[in-house]
């Protein structure tokens, strides 16, 4: 599928567009879009848009003049800035609430008074908690079980109410652990993926929390663009929420498994304790993303395992 045939000719602004998800973002919109990219740098890196043809303002979503700056005269905003980790959220939870709920209402009434199209917002889904329903649907109770997914509802549900109360038109994606180039593995907070795939390649102990048997549904970084692209141009279902995964689940265990096979060598687990906040098992029912978004996964955990080695 070309990704850049879905938006063209636009003027799309994107928050914590320097980060993961955001860079890939602009990466794909930028060949035919007029891209600008507003991103504080806390969590995001000026080096994943090398070679990217935007604008960047370095800046807050917390900072309302700035983020006027960024929506003038924008058609869509895809809002991708938040303070991303369940870990760090129980650590410190203020960060959390001022970034992800007070930086989105910030986002939410700029949008309004710029006269923005539509607000594409990335939320998580860690909102749903540890309900053992499988799959996850749009319509279930939600539970959070920690702040990051308690300010990742609460700003689902500013935007919910922005449409309801302002007809500014939003839709929110549930994205299940997204993963792909350009996620660091670095950072204390890693997503498990690049973290694996690091110090396997090092050969060293792959740490695991609890028994390995949690399951989770992997979704591809260019599932995810693709989603955000499709929810942008939709103008028929706003103020919804969507899941965005593969709607496949593997465990830590067979991950791990992956990740030595592709790289060719075998490697140790080292199990740890369970961490506080973390869910048990998760998977994505994606129906109304594809009936009402065209939405349609098109990379294997596989694929994207070997894509994500190549780019590290």
């Amino acid at each position: 599928m070309e990704l850049e045939k879905i938006i063209e000719g636009k003027r799309i602004c994107i928050t914590g567009g320097a980060g993961f998800i955001g860079s890939n973002l602009a990466e794909i919109l930028a060949k035919k879009n007029d891209v600008i990219v507003i991103d504080s740098l806390l969590t995001g890196h000026r080096s994943n848009l090398e070679g990217i043809d935007c604008k960047f303002i370095e800046g807050s979503i917390n900072d309302v003049e700035k983020l006027r700056h960024a929506f003038l005269g924008t058609d869509y905003v895809l809002h991708q800035a938040a303070l991303a980790s369940v870990p760090r959220s129980v650590d410190d939870p203020m960060p959390s609430n001022q970034n992800n709920i007070e930086g989105t209402l910030n986002v939410l009434m700029m949008a309004r008074k710029c006269n923005v199209r539509k607000v594409v917002y990335a939320s998580s889904s860690s909102v749903y908690g540890d309900t053992p329903t499988l799959p996850k649907v749009e319509t279930m109770a939600t539970n959070p079980q920690s702040p990051y997914a308690v300010t990742k509802l609460a700003a689902e549900q500013y935007c919910q109410v922005f449409w309801k109360s302002y007809q500014l038109p939003t839709a929110a994606l549930r994205y299940f652990n997204v993963f792909g180039p350009r996620q660091d593995p670095n950072s204390q907070y890693a997503a498990v993926i690049p973290r694996f795939i690091k110090l396997a390649k090092a050969g060293k102990k792959l740490t695991v929390y609890g028994d390995g048997e949690q399951t989770r549904d992997f979704t591809y970084i260019m599932d995810v663009v693709q989603a955000n692209l499709r929810a942008a141009v939709d103008t028929e279902n706003n103020g919804e929420v969507f899941n965005i995964a593969r709607q496949e689940r593997i465990s830590l265990n067979e991950l791990t498994q992956i990740i030595f096979r592709q790289l060719g060598r075998k490697g140790v687990l080292d199990y740890q304790a369970e961490r506080p906040g973390d869910i048990k098992h998760s998977l994505a029912d994606i129906s109304k993303a594809r009936t009402l978004l065209g939405y349609q996964p098109e990379y294997t955990i596989e694929q994207g395992i070997g894509l994500t080695i190549d780019s590290m």
